[in-house]
């Protein structure tokens, strides 16, 4: 029950810095995507169910108060955050390459995605602009913020973590 409320904080807090303070901060209208960093931090922090469904609640909040389609950003972020699961036997705590790298690649891959079906199939061809203009200043604006974000996040986890072997080993 702890670890959910300390998630749907994390997920909320997220998402208003994302939607307001970072919206206000933006570099050529290029804000990082902080919610792709939690889901892929998650995903591979604790595996891919719980990656699925934390994907699943991000994108349904960016769904529900930003999205043209009900369940488009929910589907991206879920399969985002299932497959970073998969990466959690390779997940070491003090090692950052890996989370960078996945983050990274989550946050080009859910832009490929969005670029695919909200403006390839409206007739808009131009991706090298959008690779270029859209994507690239993004995932740098969201790799600076992950190198804060991360830790935080990290920390979290592993006091929750310690939290929950401490009472599970009440029981024992």
């Amino acid at each position: 029950m702890r670890r959910k409320v300390a998630v749907s904080i994390i997920i909320i807090i997220c998402f208003l810095l994302q939607t307001t303070l970072f919206q206000a901060l933006a570099f050529a209208s290029i804000s990082p995507n902080l919610l792709i960093i939690v889901v892929s931090a998650f995903g591979f922090m604790r595996g891919k169910k719980e990656g699925l469904f934390i994907g699943f609640f991000c994108g349904l909040i960016l769904d529900i108060f930003g999205g043209t389609v009900l369940g488009f950003y929910a589907l991206i972020y879920m399969y985002i955050g299932y497959l970073n699961g998969f990466f959690r036997k390779l997940f070491y705590p003090e090692d950052i390459k890996l989370p960078m790298l996945l983050i990274a690649g989550s946050d080009l891959a859910s832009n490929f995605i969005i670029y695919f079906f909200l403006f390839l199939f409206r007739n808009k061809y131009d991706i090298g602009y959008y690779f270029w203009h859209v994507m690239i200043p993004e995932l740098v604006y969201t790799m600076v913020v992950t190198i804060f974000l991360y830790f935080v996040i990290l920390k979290i986890n592993q006091r929750l973590e310690a939290i929950e072997k401490r009472s599970a080993s009440k029981f024992v």
